[in-house]
């Protein structure tokens, strides 16, 4: 059984950092991508920013586009988002995903390309 666990949230002040990691574990886990997204009270999950492994692209939200970076993190099978210049509108539970099902080089960014998904962390911007 994979299961996929982020952590990193917490409340942080407009224009602050944050670094999300999600890890992933399993006793054979292997995925094509990996993806974060984010649901903000009310609305629906979005998506956020996503990485496939096999070409190595990466693609982001208009929104978070210059402020957010997607990577893979030092230790294995391990997720990053580093999210600076943080804003308002960037309050949400954000939801680590991953695709290990569709072997190609695209990076999935609907709910669908994905189809293990982690329990969240809560990210709170304040003014």
């Amino acid at each position: 059984q994979v299961q996929l666990v982020e952590s990193g949230g917490g409340l942080v002040q407009a224009g602050g950092s944050l670094r999300l990691s999600c890890a992933a574990s399993g006793r054979t886990f292997s995925s094509y991508g990996m993806g974060w997204f984010r649901q903000a009270p009310g609305k629906e999950r979005e998506f956020v920013a996503g990485i496939n492994w096999g070409s190595g692209r990466t693609t982001y939200a208009d929104s978070v586009k210059g402020r957010f970076t997607i990577s893979r993190g030092n230790a294995k099978n391990t997720l990053i988002l580093q999210m600076n210049s943080l804003k308002l509108e960037d309050t949400a539970v954000y939801y680590c995903a991953a695709d290990t099902m569709q072997s190609t080089e695209v990076v999935f960014t609907t709910m669908r390309g994905y189809d293990y998904w982690g329990q969240g962390t809560q990210v709170t911007v304040s003014s």
